[in-house]
């Protein structure tokens, strides 16, 4: 039985100490994601079309301003034009997230950095 038990509790801890390291993991891919956003964006390169009820809105404003992207943001609600804008891009909901000109609808950072890469 003291087996069964000390096997129970080693297996525990790996668990635990497996989840610690995926979530570290996931972190720290997370913040260089964030870096390589940020060294390839200029201002003007990020706008977000995004609704006052739209949660992922929330998400990828939060994300850009938590890793210092320079990005501008219009609410459909309240802007004509950025309505407009909207509207042509066929859009089924917000975010667009338009990196220069191009609409990535929804919010995807790894999306983000790739349309940001110099075209080669």
């Amino acid at each position: 039985m003291k087996t069964s038990k000390r096997s129970l509790l080693g297996l525990v801890v790996l668990v635990l100490a497996v989840s610690v390291a995926s979530q570290w993991w996931a972190g720290r891919q997370e913040l260089r994601l964030g870096e390589q956003v940020a060294a390839l964006a200029q201002a003007g390169d990020i706008r977000m079309l995004s609704s006052e009820t739209c949660a992922i809105c929330t998400v990828a404003r939060g994300w850009f301003t938590e890793h210092r992207v320079p990005f501008s943001e219009c609410l459909i609600e309240r802007d004509a034009q950025c309505q407009a804008d909207f509207d042509a891009t066929r859009s089924p909901g917000t975010p667009v997230i338009l990196v220069r000109g191009v609409p990535l609808v929804g919010f995807n950072p790894e999306r983000v950095r790739l349309a940001l890469q110099p075209r080669g």
